[in-house]
């Protein structure tokens, strides 16, 4: 079961929520995932994902990347939902630490999110640690753009989100997270 750590109202009404649990488990509109460039979800968190929502994710993900190309740190794609509580899956592409320009490409990837839950006119959605895992990225500067990014996107776009959540896996991650939002949003 997921648990509510923390929890604020920004200026512009929306909530945000930092979240200890299992991303597949948000009954949000929409959950993103930590996906390459190719959409080939395998470990991690896509690799939950897929576990949880079952072959059409990845058949519609094969479909995205047939019709559009690989996918970009700015422009994520995104598919059903599948068997997951969650209709959409946005999957953004973060940076693999060493590629350089990371900190650009991990603000992008989550300002791409946001901007496409807009798109498809969804109120709440779901942001796991994104280049944590696998690619390496620093928790520490990770939370920190995270929590950055998102909260400049609600800033300096009209956005119809009432609710975004910060949905941390592991313990060790999620005091990193803590001590980002206390320090961005306060305690």
């Amino acid at each position: 079961m997921n648990r509510l750590i923390k929890a604020t109202v920004l200026a512009t009404g929306q909530t945000l929520q930092l979240v200890q649990g299992d991303i597949t488990a948000e009954a949000t509109d929409a959950v993103v995932n930590a996906a390459n460039r190719y959409l080939k979800h395998g470990a991690g968190v896509a690799g939950a994902i897929l576990r949880g929502g079952g072959p059409t994710i990845q058949r519609e993900s094969d479909a995205w990347v047939s019709a559009h190309g690989p996918v970009s740190h700015a422009a994520p794609a995104w598919t059903s939902g599948g068997n997951l509580t969650a209709r959409f899956v946005i999957h953004a592409v973060g940076p693999v630490w060493g590629e350089g320009e990371e900190a650009q490409k991990l603000g992008a990837a989550v300002t791409g999110s946001l901007r496409v839950a807009d798109e498809l006119g969804l109120a709440s959605i779901a942001l796991p640690a994104i280049s944590t895992g696998i690619f390496g990225f620093p928790l520490d500067l990770a939370s920190k753009i995270i929590c950055n990014a998102v909260q400049d996107y609600l800033i300096n776009n009209t956005s119809g989100l009432k609710m975004i959540k910060l949905v941390i896996f592991d313990t060790p991650a999620l005091e990193v997270f803590e001590k980002a939002w206390d320090d961005h949003f306060g305690a």
